[in-house]
């Protein structure tokens, strides 16, 4: 396969993705150094705590937050841009991207003492809950202040923002009218809940990133260093390529091998993008059409197990549930959704007239196959610790480091073997290989462990008391109309989404409304598993990635393909429409999460159904088939996917009995068949005129 890269154009998109997530600074001199350095300790940190030292868990993430502060203060400067203000003019370091002020360097150590504090004063904030001395407010007070500084300068203002408004609420609670009233909390009890208990910033999310999640985003730093993001790549292209649209099918693929693994969307676009878009632009995809197929592959690789973009384990813990169980409930939406991108994909090659790459541009399978078949051996271990063997997430993790780790030796021993090299030069370039994997996990980590820390924040607050209201508030607002609530949770999911990272908005709207979900809709009479609306809320949080006009994967795709952004992120919004629908399905049909779900005959039915009413919508979207829809058409489609997502409520509508499910969906499939074979025959006709 040529290599699409241009370099101008990845040039720019890699700047966009370092720009959200690994810092803005290139500091040169030996300044430049601390940040590196920094973020190595972190990983072999981590490294260390999940396998031969033993550390208290609260312990753990102190240090874990104290490197994540100290981090983002180095690398993040206190503006992004230069101020046209004539006092700040003249004070250039505020913004440089070059040096390390002391104006830095005070707050980043201050931070460290800060998020210590913990560990430092452990017995005595043990010995002293509900009576805390002024110390310990003062170091709080400094704490949380430099939590939401350290937030503004890596997310931006919009977590920071957020917190405020419930920190004020807090406090401010008693002055409010109405139902909006809350008894407040003194200053003494905000600062022992937020940062001396674990129930605040130090709480579970703070905790699965300090244990976890900081793993696995390190294995995922690993395989793209030793090389895994091309393979899979060429890979999806070797064996898709030659397919109508085959670069925009091969960037689904590639993208939901990638997004395993990864724990980023934007990663995700840079990673693939570079490779995918070009290829898409040459065989005649629209620029803004094929950064957004790039757009809506990369943010929907956040919903692939096991790592699903770092929030899977966060939600076995809010939902006290085994992470097995999440990744089982997770695994057909997931799935299918992909599966039906793929299909838009082949709409649009129709419906545009395009052809595949020529066997002259595709690599052979089988040879593609075998050059990286050994990056295939570590996923595959991580995947039968957590799936066969059951194991912890931590343990299963560090098990497919350490296998990738010897992958990375050996593959450089062999490649130093083949070109005549030195067994010393191979070692430079396993160790060189490690040790930007070891930097690359501690920075991508960064914004992840200030996220959880600054959304703790906004949990210690929901948990003093907070929750009765904003349950009762969410009921008038929506007047006890359980769709009501649903769509205004997806709403706020999407608005509070466009500035956060997925994470950190899965955190807060879990928080804030996932409760008062369950809560509400047994009221209404609808009953589901808590699972089902932490998914909820979860997906409608990815779907934020690349809705304009913030969506950084949609910027970072944009600029590969040099295409509007805007432009970019709605055409990608428009292709996760069909994503869109599924929370609102398995809310109401669980058979979609497994739910109750055993038997394998059961499971590959509901992954059929589920599929065909994933196309028939798709086809309802795109207006096309095989053919353009009409009018009937589309009413015929819109009622099979209703059907087969739907087969309960359906059954209830016609009056059949209970147990005739099974009959509306076959009639949703015969109807979505019906439509196909209607427009096959018209192609056909118009085709012999």
């Amino acid at each position: 396969m040529q290599n699409p890269t241009v370099s101008e154009e990845a040039r720019e998109a890699i700047r966009i993705a370092e720009e959200s997530e690994l810092g803005m600074r290139d500091i040169t001199g030996p300044g430049g150094k601390i940040v590196p350095i920094l973020a190595g300790a972190w990983s072999i940190f981590q490294l260390s705590i999940s396998s031969f030292i033993i550390v208290s868990s609260v312990y753990v993430r102190a240090i874990h937050l104290a490197f994540a502060l100290s981090l983002v203060y180095f690398s993040y400067p206190l503006f992004r841009k230069p101020k046209k203000s004539k006092f700040l003019s003249g004070l250039p370091f505020l913004w440089s991207k070059k040096t390390l002020p002391v104006t830095d360097i005070i707050p980043a150590v201050i931070a460290v003492f800060a998020s210590m504090y913990m560990v430092f004063d452990y017995s005595g904030l043990s010995s002293r809950q509900g009576m805390l001395i002024s110390r310990d407010v003062i170091a709080g007070c400094i704490l949380v202040v430099l939590v939401l500084e350290a937030a503004r300068r890596s997310l931006g203002p919009v977590l920071t923002f957020t917190s405020l408004v419930f920190i004020l609420y807090a406090f401010l609670g008693p002055y409010m009218p109405g139902v909006l009233a809350y008894k407040g909390v003194s200053l003494y009890r905000f600062i022992g809940q937020i940062t001396a208990s674990t129930e605040g910033i130090y709480g579970i999310p703070l905790d699965v990133s300090a244990t976890i999640v900081f793993l696995f985003v390190l294995f995922g730093s690993m395989l793209d260093k030793a090389g895994a993001g091309k393979y899979f790549v060429e890979l999806a292209f070797s064996l898709l390529g030659r397919f109508r649209g085959g670069p925009a099918k091969a960037a689904v693929l590639s993208s939901a091998f990638t997004g395993m693994v990864s724990g980023s969307s934007i990663a995700n676009v840079v990673t693939t993008g570079t490779f995918t878009i070009p290829m898409m632009k040459s065989v005649g995809y629209p620029a803004h059409k094929a950064g957004a197929i790039e757009v809506a592959s990369s943010t929907n690789g956040q919903l692939m197990p096991p790592v699903m973009g770092a929030a899977a384990f966060i939600i076995a813990e809010f939902c006290n549930i085994k992470y097995f169980d999440v990744v089982r409930a997770a695994f057909i939406p997931a799935v299918i959704s992909y599966l039906a991108l793929g299909y838009i994909v082949h709409i649009e090659a129709c419906k545009l007239g395009l052809r595949g790459l020529a066997r002259s541009e595709i690599p052979s399978f089988i040879k593609t196959l075998l050059s990286g078949i050994h990056f295939l051996i570590p996923i595959m271990i991580l995947i039968y610790e957590l799936v066969i063997a059951r194991h912890s997430p931590q343990l299963s993790v560090f098990r497919a480091i350490t296998a990738l780790l010897t992958i990375i030796i050996l593959q450089n021993l062999g490649s130093a073997y083949n070109k005549k090299e030195t067994l010393l030069s191979a070692v430079k370039k396993s160790l060189r290989q490690i040790i930007e994997s070891l930097i690359a996990g501690g920075r991508n980590m960064m914004g992840i462990g200030v996220a959880v820390a600054a959304a703790g924040i906004i949990v210690g607050v929901v948990s003093m008391g907070l929750g009765g209201i904003i349950t009762e508030i969410i009921e008038v607002i929506s007047g006890g109309n359980f769709a009501l609530i649903l769509i205004i949770t997806a709403v706020a999911c999407l608005l509070l989404g466009m500035g956060l990272p997925t994470t950190a908005n899965y955190i807060v709207m879990a928080s804030l409304t996932a409760p008062v979900i369950v809560v509400l809709g047994a009221k209404a009479g609808v009953v589901f598993p808590l699972v089902a609306a932490h998914l909820f809320v979860f997906f409608f949080g990815i779907l934020a990635d690349d809705t304009p006009p913030v969506g950084l994967a949609a910027f970072a795709a944009s600029a590969i393909a040099k295409s509007d952004p805007i432009k970019t992120g709605i055409q990608g919004f428009t292709y996760d429409l069909r994503t869109a629908i599924l929370p609102f399905m398995f809310i109401f049909n669980t058979d979609l999460l497994l739910i109750h779900v055993h038997s394998w005959h059961e499971i590959a039915w509901v992954f059929t159904t589920a599929l065909c009413a994933m196309f028939a919508f798709a086809s309802f979207t795109q207006n096309f088939i095989v053919v353009k829809n009409r009018w009937y058409e589309s009413l015929l489609l819109i009622l099979s996917a209703f059907m087969l997502l739907r087969p309960y409520f359906s059954t209830a509508i016609l009056g059949l009995p209970e147990g005739m499910h099974t009959a509306v969906e076959i009639t949703g499939l015969c109807l979505y068949a019906l439509v196909w074979i209607l427009q096959k025959q018209r192609a056909r006709v118009h085709g012999s005129a």
